[in-house]
């Protein structure tokens, strides 16, 4: 039994979540997966994994296992990484996260750029705007938006992007123009998210939740923008979406004054040893850049 390939096969079914998971995320077959976690349960003399028809759970010995072949695996990469020369030159795979509308418009001209100025560094670029665990899923930058959480993660600001009110010419010609945020109550909106059910707007030195009737609701951030230019209701969109649509009148601004606090953008990466020189270079490539990107979101 190969006992490296054998823990990163646990690993994988562990973060994956259940064996069928594990097994997509290795690319091999359900079978060779299954097989190897049995044989290397065998070789332990203990059972790792509580199996049930939804999902695993890690007995306590798993647990130390687990935790054990992480740090293993953890130092076989560093001391590869060594050995390859990423602490002498800018060279490897570097694993980028970023969110799916904002990296598109905002982080994949920067990442292209970079890619001609460092030859020897291959990108794998993940759009989601899923939270990614970076040292569990072995990413090595991420670009977030909005407020961090505390983590062991360093970061650093490039940014801030608003929520801006908005709406096409066609709906506020058949709808008229609100004026205030407690108009909002008269008026067709478009639902993004779970997170934008609530409209917050400071009125009088309060904040107060205004906003639309839903008429749609969306789960994307191109969606939004979409229902919004097609005239279907009042949204809530990102400054950085807005670049052209405001200034040609293909949306009109509403309730100037109830804009949003900026929410920060951050390029974060994990506390983990020596920083290779790969991650380094991209994180001094792309600050400057998206902090110039960024500067230039807020509409008139």
């Amino acid at each position: 039994m190969d006992r490296l390939d054998a823990m990163r096969v646990i690993l994988a079914v562990v973060d994956a979540g259940s064996l069928s998971a594990g097994s997509r995320k290795l690319n091999a077959p359900l079978p060779s997966v299954s097989r190897k976690v049995a044989e290397l349960e065998r070789h332990l003399g203990t059972n790792l994994l509580v199996r049930t028809s939804r999902n695993i759970q890690l007995t306590d010995a798993g647990r130390d296992y687990v935790e054990a072949a992480r740090r293993i695996i953890a130092d076989l990469d560093e001391a590869e990484r060594r050995a390859s020369g990423e602490y002498s030159t800018p060279r490897g795979e570097l694993t980028v996260t970023m969110p799916v509308e904002f990296g598109a418009r905002h982080v994949m001209p920067i990442a292209l750029s970079f890619m001609a100025e460092y030859p020897e560094v291959t990108l794998n670029l993940i759009a989601s705007d899923r939270r990614t665990h970076m040292v569990d899923e072995h990413i090595d930058v991420a670009i977030r938006l909005g407020h961090l959480a505390d983590s062991a993660l360093y970061a650093v600001k490039t940014g801030g992007f608003r929520l801006i009110t908005c709406a096409s010419p066609d709906y506020l010609e058949r709808r008229g123009t609100p004026t205030d945020p407690r108009e909002l109550s008269a008026h067709d909106g478009i639902l993004f998210g779970t997170h934008q059910m609530f409209w917050t707007y400071r009125i009088a030195g309060d904040d107060m939740i205004c906003a639309p009737r839903t008429r749609i609701a969306v789960n994307s951030a191109a969606g939004n923008l979409a229902a919004a230019l097609g005239g279907v209701g009042i949204a809530r969109l990102f400054d950085y979406q807005l670049s052209g649509q405001v200034q040609s009148g293909a949306l009109v601004r509403v309730l100037h004054d109830g804009d949003s606090e900026p929410r920060p953008v951050h390029i974060v990466y994990p506390r983990q040893g020596l920083l290779p020189l790969k991650v380094r270079a991209f994180i001094d490539w792309a600050t400057p850049r998206l902090r110039a990107a960024c500067s230039g979101f807020d509409c008139p």
